[in-house]
């Protein structure tokens, strides 16, 4: 019997991203083989970390023990205030210096040319380049410039990129959405303004997503904060939880693509 070839779509989403894995567990502890990946900024890095050859178990312990000082490098606040340096060498250590086209799930990285305002999409190249461009969150990060581009945020196009998923020859979509907006949320810096703006800014994009995948799962983690990265345990747990709760749906999906194809 032929197979549908199954592809994710990991959204934006800061810390709630450690969710994505919680997903990726479900899904490989259900047998259900993940044959490419698409992801946009927190989407990326865990894309790119999992399709390596870690294991999930390793990803997991690794992420528990994650905190955000190992990306603070901070900079003369001219085009952002964090320089990316530390979180790219740790991307790159991660990922064993590999290019995109050398993993072994094929991913691809979401990032957005502040300067035409285009989605680009990569899909070979140097990891630590493209998901350093994917995570740059506008006036938080320095822009990454790369391949004569000026890069940010993949989330400002495409937070949740089902598209690019269909575009790499899926023939089912989940979708992963771990955004949302913290209502009351306390907001005293410059930095807490331009994240809660940005959740705001989102909204709309993902409801297109939504539309357009086969199955979208969305782990309710929005109690906790998408820049704090505490709580991750909780919020890999949730991903998996919920990714559980779908499964019903994911199979009937698969159940009804392989009796139009046999």
């Amino acid at each position: 019997m032929k197979e549908p070839k199954i592809g994710i779509a990991l959204g934006a989403g800061g810390a709630r991203g450690f969710a994505h894995l919680g997903v990726l567990k479900a899904l490989e502890d259900a047998g259900i083989k993940v044959d490419m990946i698409a992801g946009s900024s927190m989407g990326s890095i865990v894309a790119c970390f999992y399709s390596s050859g870690h294991s999930i178990e390793w990803l997991y312990t690794l992420s528990k023990a994650f905190r955000r000082k190992y990306y603070l490098d901070f900079t003369v606040p001219k085009m952002g205030f964090i320089a990316g340096k530390r979180i790219k060498e740790f991307i790159r250590l991660l990922t064993h210096n590999k290019n995109l086209e050398d993993l072994e799930i094929p991913v691809s990285v979401v990032t957005t040319d502040i300067k035409t305002g285009e989605k680009v999409v990569f899909t070979q190249g140097p990891i630590a380049e493209a998901v350093r461009a994917s995570i740059a969150i506008p006036g938080i990060f320095v822009p990454e410039k790369y391949q004569g581009r000026v890069l940010v945020d993949g989330g400002v196009v495409d937070r949740v990129p089902v598209s690019v998923v269909k575009e790499m020859g899926a023939d089912i979509v989940i979708g992963v959405d771990v955004s949302s907006v913290r209502m009351n949320e306390e907001v005293n810096t410059i930095y807490d303004v331009i994240m809660q703006s940005y959740d705001i800014m989102q909204m709309e994009l993902v409801r297109t997503s939504e539309l357009t995948s086969d199955i979208m799962i969305c782990p309710k983690v929005d109690m906790y904060s998408g820049r704090a990265f505490t709580n991750i345990e909780e919020i890999i747990n949730i991903g998996e939880e919920e990714a559980k709760k779908q499964l019903p749906i994911v199979q009937d999906v698969l159940d009804r693509w392989r009796g139009q194809h046999s």
